[in-house]
């Protein structure tokens, strides 16, 4: 508690320039004597704070102090306020309050020049009471229990340990160790529900563990395709493969050499493109999307 009000009084002093040790013992609701022996512990880090007595006086600190005196240099300023202005779009609690007074702490007056948002057009933002229940679970190291319904639309009742939230092609995921599976899985945000966090105990399982099981599982399921793109194809083209990847042909068409991992989710992700696609490569896949596009034209005859 005496740290925040430490940090609050020079962020006060900041703003206000000079204020009196009754306007701070109303303002945190403690006694005079307490703010004095605040004022003693800021002086005694070497920040520069100093009362005057007198018509006029009361508690000040140096101007431009934080910006002359601070470890940091202009460009980590800099970057700490981008970082905290990036995780608005995680809708992280109290952020607005906490780029305003860093701000103010660095001097800065530009801090608002960028903004990220992870959305989709027209979408809603991400659940932020989902997104505060599994923070709290993976700082805290707690057992969630939620519903998740795969990508075959049945559903679950799941138990795990969360251990990190991702961002990843244009989708939020959960990576955790399920107790219902004992091992490791990515579960898919939007696909969680009715999650809670239990009482259960967590055996903190190992983060490098996981990032080895991560690194397993990119290593051994992925496919090497061939793509043909018709022209009207080209605005998804360079947002979603890599430049060099694709070669431009003469007839204004695009030939797309890549690497993807192997799911059901590909056969819908290739047919997202219509029309404007064709697998040139592997056969299995061509002969697997062949079937499925047999059978979806066999519900409209």
């Amino acid at each position: 508690m005496q740290i925040n009000r430490l940090f609050e009084i020079v962020y006060i002093l900041l703003n206000k320039k000079v204020s009196t040790a009754k306007e701070f013992a109303e303002y945190f609701q403690v006694s005079t004597r307490t703010i004095y022996r605040d004022i003693n512990t800021l002086s005694s880090t070497g920040i520069p704070i100093y009362t005057n007595q007198g018509k006029g006086g009361g508690i000040r600190i140096l101007d431009n102090f934080i910006l002359n005196k601070s470890l940091l240099s202009e460009n980590e300023q800099n970057e700490i306020l981008i970082a905290l202005q990036s995780l608005k779009a995680l809708k992280y609690p109290d952020i607005d309050t906490t780029l305003s007074k860093l701000s103010n702490l660095f001097k800065k007056d530009n801090y608002n020049w960028i903004e990220v948002d992870f959305s989709n057009w027209g979408s809603n933002k991400f659940d932020k009471e989902k997104f505060d229940i599994l923070k709290e679970a993976v700082i805290n190291n707690k057992i969630i229990a939620f519903k998740y319904y795969n990508s075959s639309g049945e559903k679950s009742n799941r138990k795990a340990q969360p251990l990190k939230l991702i961002f990843k092609d244009r989708s939020w995921y959960l990576q955790s160790f399920c107790l219902s599976k004992q091992n490791y899985r990515t579960f898919k945000i939007s696909r969680m529900s009715n999650i809670t966090i239990t009482e259960e105990i967590s055996n903190i399982i190992s983060l490098d563990k996981l990032q080895i099981q991560s690194q397993r599982e990119q290593a051994h399921k992925v496919t090497n395709f061939k793509l043909h793109f018709l022209p009207n194809a080209a605005y998804r083209i360079y947002d979603e493969f890599d430049e060099k990847d694709i070669v431009k042909n003469k007839d204004g068409s695009f030939n797309v050499i890549t690497v993807l991992p192997e799911g059901e989710w590909i056969y819908d992700y290739i047919m997202s493109f219509g029309t404007g696609i064709e697998v040139l490569e592997p056969k299995v896949v061509r002969d697997i999307l062949l079937e499925k596009l047999k059978k979806m034209i066999g519900k409209y005859k």
